[in-house]
């Protein structure tokens, strides 16, 4: 009886425990499967690394490292291909179509989306990119549609080649990448300026005209691409200009030619009989023979492409290689 009386107490007792033992490895591994879920997440949460970049259309948030870009303007495509970026899709070259000499061999391959002014949505949409880099100046209208498709940063231009490095390098998580670029130009400046001052002496600021002749009408780049990396290597705008606010101002009337007077020229031109044609009038006015850059024999062709249509940093360099090549500079 006293056996029979522990035997099945025993029962109960080790049934109880057991149970109790139970639930407390279920509680255990649910605990320890939520750490594992909160770590994991954690660790999602850090290798994503999910950044606030602001840019002109206000901010957009991204996730991680981008992979597959798409570029919307000409300074983008040049700057991708700065970071050793080949994107997914890019927007067909003003010139040399569909994409520029100095940049095809990095790019073969790539997807052309459409035109600068009018990229094709469907197309990018089906490229399933992750990252747009897009200009306010030219797609303000669709930044809307493009957000649906992709995260999009917006430069507010296209020729500020520095400030495109430094979106890009934000928005493709690729900051380190985008300093050293930057550095790099920063020092070819610095030191172009030292042996242009030791050259020139005296003469140095220059002043320089970044002249540019149409059918109708022609040009002077102010800022804009070339105006701008002229700026920034110290050389000073034309001696007479009379409304300095706009990127370009464009000369309807050769009674304006003297607007364009600097100490030397650097011009360029589609070659065209129309074009060819403006050009001879204009400089067979006598008010072409008696500017500065004229007078001195200091007038340049250049390449319109790297001087002109590129707008990013490789174009840049180009630009001042040719600086270096004309003012006979060691590099």
């Amino acid at each position: 009886m006293t056996a029979t009386t522990y035997t099945l107490g025993r029962k109960p007792l080790l049934s109880g425990i057991a149970l109790i033992l139970f639930f407390v490895l279920i509680l255990a591994g649910c605990s320890n499967s939520n750490e594992s879920a909160s770590s994991d997440s954690n660790e999602k949460a850090s290798g994503s690394d999910v950044r606030e970049i602001t840019h002109a259309m206000g901010t957009t948030k991204i996730e991680g490292t981008p992979k597959k870009i798409v570029t919307l303007y000409q300074g983008a495509t040049d700057s991708a291909v700065a970071f050793g970026i080949k994107p997914v899709g890019a927007v067909e070259s003003w010139l040399e179509q569909p994409i520029y000499n100095y940049l095809k061999d990095d790019l073969e391959g790539v997807q052309i989306i459409g035109q600068e002014t009018q990229p094709n949505l469907e197309e990018i949409e089906k490229l399933k990119p992750d990252l747009i880099i897009a200009s306010k100046i030219r797609h303000e209208e669709i930044y809307d549609q493009l957000t649906e498709i992709a995260p999009t940063v917006v430069h507010e231009t296209v020729f500020d080649y520095k400030g495109t490095v430094e979106l890009m390098g934000q928005a493709m998580n690729e900051e380190e990448k985008a300093k050293e670029i930057i550095s790099a130009w920063d020092e070819r400046v610095a030191d172009f300026q030292t042996k242009i001052k030791e050259k020139l002496a005296d003469k140095w600021p220059l002043h320089a005209s970044v002249l540019n002749f149409r059918e109708d009408h022609a040009r002077i780049y102010v800022t804009g691409f070339a105006g701008s990396v002229l700026t920034e290597l110290g050389f000073k705008g034309p001696k007479n200009l009379t409304d300095d606010s706009q990127d370009i101002l464009q000369l309807t009337d050769k009674e304006s030619i003297s607007e364009m007077n600097a100490d030397v020229f650097y011009l360029f031109m589609e070659d065209n009989e129309a074009v060819k044609k403006t050009y001879e009038e204009w400089t067979s006015h006598p008010l072409w023979k008696n500017l500065d850059a004229v007078k001195a024999n200091e007038v340049h062709t250049v390449d319109e492409i790297i001087w002109n249509m590129g707008g990013g940093i490789k174009a840049a360099n180009l630009m001042l290689d040719d600086l270096y090549e004309k003012f006979e500079l060691e590099k």
